[in-house]
């Protein structure tokens, strides 16, 4: 089965939201962006858009899109690549193939050749380059929206240990994008996870992807349940109705009980 992904059409337009937000919220930006709505179709719940694009880039939206039409498109433009997170992240789908890599993420490759060209052209300092790598800013807007949604994301407090490491294991896969080949975290990741293997940074990011799906599936079996609803029996006819009104029940909010 081939996975679900945008369209041409659909990536220029989202990208193109997405710059334009970062003109008035430095934070945003396409691959950013992809990881934080990411993020939130991995999650205990769907969200609104009135709830989320407000977080993730503040005033942004309402300063870069003021005209009402120009809005509506660049809010088509973010729906359309929310559209399809949500069916790459499809429980039914996850569950069915799990051993497929359904999620398709919006990574800039980064080399030693990609790292001198913004040195060169953008003027970016050696340090600078070096902190660009694969996945690293796809990684840093997925854990921005656990950030901006913390509540969200609490582990329920009866999941079982195994459950609870799983999760932080899951998370780990990600956080680990974030971090520069020389980092000794990292590389104690790669010693534990990968052993001897050869890995490169793709392969990290599939693993990731891999994660996040698992992550999906994890929260089908430990989101937050709904409070119990306690259901009062109605007052008889003839006693006073609860509403305060001094009324019989019958002659006040029980005519249509």
């Amino acid at each position: 089965m081939t996975p679900v992904d945008s369209s041409d059409a659909e990536l220029e337009a989202f990208d193109q939201v997405c710059r334009r937000l970062g003109g008035f919220n430095p934070r945003v930006a396409t691959e950013w962006a992809d990881g934080y709505l990411t993020a939130l179709h991995a999650g205990p719940r769907a969200l609104a858009i009135e709830e989320w694009l407000p977080r993730l880039g503040g005033d942004a939206f309402e300063r870069a899109f003021a005209d009402p039409d120009d809005a509506a498109q660049a809010s088509q433009a973010l729906q359309a690549r929310v559209r399809v997170l949500a069916r790459q992240l499809d429980p039914e789908s996850l569950l069915d193939k799990p051993e497929a890599l359904h999620l398709q993420p919006l990574v800039s490759l980064w080399d030693e050749a990609a790292r001198a060209e913004i040195v060169k052209d953008l003027g970016a300092t050696d340090d600078e380059a070096a902190e660009m790598v694969t996945g690293g800013l796809w990684a840093e807007g997925f854990f921005d929206a656990l950030d901006d949604f913390a509540d969200d994301w609490r582990v329920p407090a009866d999941a079982a240990d195994d459950a609870i490491s799983a999760f932080d294991d899951m998370l780990l896969q990600v956080s680990v994008l974030q971090l520069d080949d020389a980092d000794d975290a990292f590389k104690t990741h790669l010693e534990r996870w990968w052993k001897d293997k050869l890995t490169t940074r793709e392969d990290l990011v599939d693993e990731a992807c891999f994660a996040v799906q698992d992550l999906r599936v994890w929260w089908l079996d430990h989101a937050p349940r709904p409070p119990t609803r306690h259901v009062l029996a109605a007052p008889g006819r003839n006693e006073p109705c609860p509403c305060g009104s001094g009324l019989k029940y019958k002659k006040c909010h029980g005519k249509t009980a």
